[in-house]
């Protein structure tokens, strides 16, 4: 009796969805929340929030995009490598799961209520715009902790999957190391922030260069050449 992996259609979908997670994250974190969020300034962040309303929702939307087609590719990660480790399949699968599709998802809440409180009247007869701006800003910065919480998760998912690519010995064990080191890059970053406050941008191009390395080779290797169907024995 033997073992089918993923045929090739399906790993190409894998490629497909992680670039449209890369693509929507992106825009979401790199585009939309770092051009408006202004770090110490809630003045600015909630003038920029308000006057970009329907590009901060977008963002929002686009996250949760990503997060839904994360859980997809959880799912079809946990198939393909399930043959050749199934505790380990799953360990990392579910990993990813939590990083994302869990915490992430429930992250964005942070990014609604900065800008719910600044639209909501019931706050604004409460409490002074002063006020209502640094409640804004909190969430914010209370997404951006929710986010690097979530990144621990996912940088271990990132370690075994790289583990993974290796042990199966069906995919070039360069993707496997880059993604180890994507792996590591979201843990220093996570670890890094909380544990050595100050050296943020540092540990934020770290991760960006590695995650790109790793992340981007593995998602275009996996839409643009795929892996032939393989048996392996049961």
């Amino acid at each position: 009796m033997e073992k089918q992996i993923l045929n090739s259609s399906s790993i190409r979908l894998i490629g497909l969805l992680y670039v449209l997670v890369i693509i929507f994250a992106g825009f979401s974190q790199g585009f939309v929340r770092e051009g408006i969020f202004i770090p110490g300034d809630p003045v600015t962040s909630a003038s920029n929030i308000l006057e970009n309303e329907d590009l901060f929702r977008i963002g929002l939307v686009t996250d949760l995009l990503a997060f839904l087609l994360d859980a997809i590719i959880s799912v079809l990660l946990y198939l393909l490598f399930k043959p050749y480790g199934k505790t380990l399949a799953f360990i990392s699968s579910s990993l990813r799961l939590l990083a994302h599709p869990a915490i992430g998802t429930l992250n964005l809440l942070n990014h609604y209520l900065a800008l719910h409180v600044l639209k909501s009247e019931t706050l604004s007869l409460s409490f002074d715009p002063g006020q209502i701006k640094a409640l804004s800003h909190f969430f914010m910065e209370t997404h951006g902790y929710g986010y690097l919480i979530a990144g621990a998760f996912f940088g271990i998912h990132c370690i075994l999957l790289g583990t993974q690519l290796v042990q199966s010995g069906i995919f070039p064990k360069l993707l496997g190391i880059l993604m180890f080191f994507a792996g590591l890059g979201y843990l220093i970053e996570t670890f890094g922030d909380f544990a050595f406050p100050g050296n943020e941008t540092a540990f934020a191009w770290i991760v960006g260069i590695s995650a790109a390395l790793g992340e981007v080779t593995l998602a275009f290797y996996f839409l643009i050449k795929g892996q032939p169907s393989k048996s392996i024995p049961s």
